[in-house]
């Protein structure tokens, strides 16, 4: 599990990680924010959703200290962080930016 998450972060496609609760109210508002960037983009972005509760030590890694927050990754590096739900166009912009 570990080597295939990281060679997932180390593609050339950004990967988003959305750290969500299954009790979070704002994690619930931001899953279909990001349905809509994934169908905006398609194979120009691969979004993984984990569970804080589950993934602890994962969560701990990243320093995730609040849900949701994500992170983009682009060839095995953090390129972008935010916490709290973020507008489609916004995690688009930052995505392409990136």
């Amino acid at each position: 599990m570990k080597s295939k998450f990281n060679e997932l972060l180390n593609s050339e496609t950004p990967v988003l990680i959305d750290f969500f609760a299954e009790w979070c109210g704002p994690c619930k508002m931001l899953a279909p924010i990001l349905k809509q960037v994934k169908e905006e983009l398609g194979e120009g972005i691969k979004i993984i959703k984990i569970d804080v509760d589950k993934n602890q030590q994962l969560a701990a890694k990243y320093q995730v200290r609040g849900v949701p927050t994500m992170l983009l990754f682009k060839n095995g590096k953090q390129v972008w962080r935010q916490s709290g739900v973020v507008q489609k166009n916004d995690i688009v912009n930052s995505i392409k930016s990136n």
